[in-house]
């Protein structure tokens, strides 16, 4: 049995995914403490001018550690908005784009408090589109070594995933080529209900 330990992210990269659908269960940290620059509230996609970085504006505190599960979103301006339209932007011509549309409006309806909370929510909305069912439990403590799980926490941090998969179609790929290991957005959306299958056959 694979279990394995990984940080709920903003849409995640594909290689969350890959890791996810070749697993038994998944385990996800809750007890780290934030850290800028990781994907644990951004994700990439493909704009048509070619790779663009969507990221969540959060409160940060005074204390130099904080919890990422205590993290609060920043309200003060609409990334919501500007994140939907990023995204209409980039997929809107996608075969997949306007069926998967109304399951994924909601992440940009719902006004949350906290990161952790959002996260969750964008994993558990894919996870229904690729039709792919997982079961998963949560850390109770935060442990820099682990030996009863595979320990894929790394992935969360873009410049240490190093993962490389093979090529889809994307809408842009003739302007720009193929960008790998995108949000897992970019994927659903190009591919649809072949994407589950996709993620099973890939390496991590």
């Amino acid at each position: 049995m694979k279990n394995i330990l990984i940080h709920p992210g903003y849409f995640p990269s594909i290689s969350h995914f890959v890791a996810m659908a070749q697993s038994d269960l998944v385990t996800f940290e809750m007890d780290d403490n934030f850290q800028k620059q990781t994907n644990r509230n951004r994700m990439y996609i493909y704009s048509p001018n070619g790779i663009q970085l969507l990221n969540i504006p959060v409160k940060h505190s005074k204390t130099a550690h904080q919890k990422t599960k205590d993290i609060q979103l920043e309200t003060a301006f609409d990334w919501q908005k500007q994140h939907f339209k990023s995204l209409e932007a980039a997929y809107r011509s996608s075969p997949f784009f306007e069926y998967f549309e109304d399951d994924i409006v909601p992440i940009f309806e719902k006004k949350h408090k906290f990161l952790m909370d959002l996260n969750l929510q964008t994993m558990e909305i894919v996870s229904k589109c690729l039709r792919f069912e997982f079961d998963y439990n949560e850390t109770t403590e935060y442990f820099h070594n682990v030996d009863d799980k595979t320990d894929l926490r790394h992935l969360i941090n873009g410049k240490k995933d190093t993962s490389i998969f093979e090529p889809y179609t994307q809408v842009f790929e003739e302007k720009n080529g193929f960008l790998n290991n995108l949000s897992i957005l970019d994927l659903l959306f190009n591919e649809g209900r072949h994407a589950l299958e996709y993620l099973k056959k890939q390496q991590l």
